[in-house]
């Protein structure tokens, strides 16, 4: 077995056992000790490849979710993905409501507000060169911290809130903005410029 092997092996039982324990207990009432006994890792590996527990936490939602979605063709795939964004906050209640629970909805915000912000930004990307079009850098970087904000918060929203949209409205919903605000943003940008299509 390779080092990265073994590396990504360890993680995995460390994430593996945080999973566990929060199906019990709030995340902010887990302890590094609680999850070494569990997985059987001594705190030193813990230490080598974690700095904290919320490092755990990022590498765990990164393998389980982030990674998954960024496989998927964006803008073109955006149904999948969030077909797939849905299930996930639906099977993984227990775990996001632990969290929710333990840092509340600014912190949780921040903690997703990075690799949403990767995904939206992809999509700018993409749907500005499927325009054929040339987009101020400012003017993305507005509209991607805009769509984030909105996108963070809502999803959030569907993890706690009594009121939350059910899967399919929640996923034609963001499929609207995705498919005909963003475009029609793009083409009323500010400077925008056409270009030439590739060839």
């Amino acid at each position: 077995m390779t080092h990265a092997e073994n590396s990504f092996q360890t993680k995995t039982k460390l994430a593996e056992s945080l999973k566990k324990l929060m199906t019990q207990k709030p995340f902010s009432k887990i302890t590094i000790s609680e999850i070494i006994r569990e997985s059987g890792v001594n705190r030193k590996t813990f230490y080598y490849h974690f700095g904290d527990m919320t490092g755990l936490l990022r590498w765990m939602f990164e393998q389980s979710a982030v990674n998954v979605v960024k496989q998927y063709k964006l803008p073109q795939e955006y149904k999948k993905a969030l077909s797939f964004v849905m299930d996930y906050i639906e099977k993984n209640s227990f775990i996001l409501n632990s969290i929710y629970d333990s840092v509340g909805l600014e912190e949780m915000k921040l903690f997703l507000y990075p690799d949403i912000q990767k995904i939206i930004r992809t999509c700018i990307d993409s749907k500005e060169k499927e325009l054929h079009l040339h987009v101020k850098e400012e003017f993305k970087s507005f509209i991607c911290n805009l769509y984030t904000e909105g996108f963070t918060g809502t999803l959030l929203r569907q993890i706690k809130s009594p009121e939350k949209l059910s899967r399919e409205e929640a996923i034609s919903y963001y499929s609207l903005i995705l498919n005909v605000s963003l475009p029609t943003i793009l083409k009323s940008a500010p400077g925008q410029k056409h270009t030439q299509p590739e060839t």
